[in-house]
């Protein structure tokens, strides 16, 4: 048996309509997860389920997530239609890089409320007995950025910081549910938000944060592949850790 098949297993992913979200659900999808897929925009959401592996089930969530009081209900519809979750992974997220004089409360409570509070608001859903299976993992996309000083990134940083912390103390407390909670914190990867920064940055610029990765910015499907481990039972013994997959950025 393969220990990296994700067969039978339900995952649900935030972030699902564009980048790393979507790539994950490609991924997991070729390992035969059948998957929830949540995001704001219900066209992109769906051009990913256009994208999926043949035969693969998939239920779509269009819903801004940080508005939480109707999401327990949404998450319990699609539950009883594709089964109990067996993963999560937390993609959904926001970076700005702002001068701190141009940093305001507003933009580290709009950072804060997607990037870190959604996420283990959903993993408080997903660790009742109702919805989850009988064992499960759950992954956070965190971000270099929480480890590695960046300027501009005091916001973003900080709450990656926070995502890396509160996946230890997750992972502590949801060991009794057999749940294992990790992270994964990616530098530069080949987005359209990465192509839209490089075009707005220029050239030179652009050539630096590439030169400050050894092994080149990474593809998407560098940290889906990370996640699938994570998710999977190949990693059974491994919980509460931040899996750094950066290209070589944070070891200099």
């Amino acid at each position: 048996m393969d220990p990296f098949s994700l067969k039978n297993k339900v995952i649900l992913i935030t972030g699902a309509s564009s980048g790393i979200g979507r790539s994950c659900s490609v991924e997991c999808s070729k390992r035969g997860a059948n998957l929830i897929l949540v995001g704001r925009n219900h066209n992109e959401l769906m051009i990913t389920v256009s994208l999926l592996a043949p035969g693969t089930k998939a239920e779509i969530i269009a819903a801004d997530i940080t508005q939480t009081e109707n999401l327990e209900a949404m998450i319990a519809d699609k539950v009883a239609d594709l089964g109990k979750i067996s993963g999560f992974i937390h993609c959904a997220g926001i970076e700005k890089t702002l001068p701190l004089k141009k940093h305001s409360p507003a933009l580290y409570r709009d950072i804060f409320e997607i990037n870190v509070i959604a996420g283990f608001e959903i993993a408080k859903i997903l660790s009742l007995k109702k919805y989850k299976d009988e064992t499960s993992s759950f992954v956070f996309i965190a971000s270099a950025a929480g480890l590695v000083g960046e300027p501009g990134k005091a916001a973003y940083s900080a709450s990656k910081g926070a995502v890396i912390s509160g996946v230890r103390s997750l992972a502590m407390e949801l060991c009794r549910n057999n749940i294992r909670v990790n992270s994964i914190s990616p530098a530069m990867v080949n987005t359209p938000i990465l192509e839209k920064m490089f075009e707005e940055i220029g050239e030179e610029a652009s050539s630096e944060i590439i030169r400050k990765h050894p092994l080149g910015i990474g593809n998407p499907e560098d940290v889906a592949n990370a996640c699938i481990f994570l998710l999977s039972d190949a990693s059974k013994w491994v919980t509460g850790t931040n899996m750094v997959v950066d290209g070589g950025y944070s070891a200099q």
